[in-house]
C-alpha cells in the first residue's frame, strides 16, 4: 500500500487531540471548519482555465516565470502556507518522496510555493533537503488569480498574537492572507490540467492523480483520475 499524505496529517491531528490545550485546538479546528464552510468554490481554479505569465521568486534569488517552467512541457505548482506550519512540513516532504523523482525523471518541474518572502521561505528547503524548487509568490499575486487566498479570523489572529506576533511578520508579507493548500498540473500552452484546492489545511492532494494527469499530459498512459 502506497503512502499516504492524508493519514500523515490525521495521524498530525491526533497527536494535537492528545497533547494540546483544548482551547487552542478548538480555535484550530473551528478555523479549518470555517475555511470548509465558506469555501468560495466557485472562484476556485478550475481544470481548463488559462494561466497568464506569472513570476515567482526562488528561494536562491532568481526569478522563474510561467514561460520557464513550461518550455519543455508541463509543470506542477504546490501551493502551501509558510516555513514554519507544521502539516507544511509534512506535505513537502512527502511530494519530495512521491512526486519529485518521477517527475524530474520525465523532465517535469515541480514547484512548492508560497507568499512567504525569500530569505524566510529558504528555511522549509534547506530543513528537508528538498531537491524540489520553492519559490515565493509576491504580495500572493498569482494565488489571489487563482481564487485560493484567505485571510484570518478574528480568533485565529487573537490565537497568533498570543504566540508573538501576527502571520504577517512570519511570512514577511504584513498580512493575514495565505493561500488555501492547492495542487495545479500547468500544461504546456498554459490551460489547467489539473487542480485542487483543501480549504481545510489537514486535507491535501495524494501524489497518485497529480502523476497521472502528467503522464497523461505526455501521452504515457490514459487518465484515470479518481480524487
Amino acid at each position: 500500500m502506497s503512502e499516504s499524505l492524508n493519514q500523515l496529517l490525521a495521524d498530525l491531528h491526533a497527536e494535537r487531540l492528545a497533547t494540546w490545550e483544548p482551547a487552542a485546538l478548538q480555535v484550530n479546528i473551528d478555523q479549518r471548519q470555517r475555511l470548509v464552510n465558506e469555501a468560495r468554490v466557485d472562484d476556485f481554479v478550475k481544470v481548463g482555465d488559462s494561466l497568464d505569465a506569472f513570476t515567482l521568486l526562488k528561494v536562491e534569488g532568481d526569478s522563474l516565470s510561467r514561460d520557464e517552467l513550461l518550455a519543455n512541457g508541463p509543470a506542477v505548482l504546490i501551493f502551501f502556507r509558510f516555513a514554519g506550519c507544521p502539516a507544511c512540513n509534512i506535505a513537502l516532504p512527502y511530494y519530495q518522496r512521491r512526486l519529485y523523482p518521477q517527475l524530474h525523471a520525465l523532465g517535469v518541474p515541480l514547484v512548492a510555493v508560497s507568499p512567504q518572502v525569500p530569505e524566510r521561505l529558504i528555511e522549509i528547503k534547506t530543513r528537508h533537503n528538498l531537491e524540489l524548487q520553492v519559490a515565493s509568490d509576491p504580495d500572493n499575486q498569482l494565488g489571489r488569480r487563482l481564487g485560493i487566498i484567505y485571510s484570518f479570523d478574528q480568533a485565529s489572529r487573537k490565537a497568533s498574537l498570543a504566540k508573538g506576533n501576527s502571520i504577517g511578520e512570519t511570512t514577511g508579507t504584513g498580512t493575514w492572507e495565505l493561500p488555501q493548500p492547492t495542487v495545479v498540473v500547468i500544461a504546456q500552452d498554459g490551460t489547467v490540467a489539473f487542480a485542487e484546492v483543501s480549504p481545510d489545511w489537514l486535507v491535501r492532494t495524494e501524489a497518485d492523480p497529480v502523476l497521472r494527469t502528467v503522464e497523461h499530459l505526455l501521452g504515457q498512459t490514459p487518465v484515470r483520475l479518481a480524487i
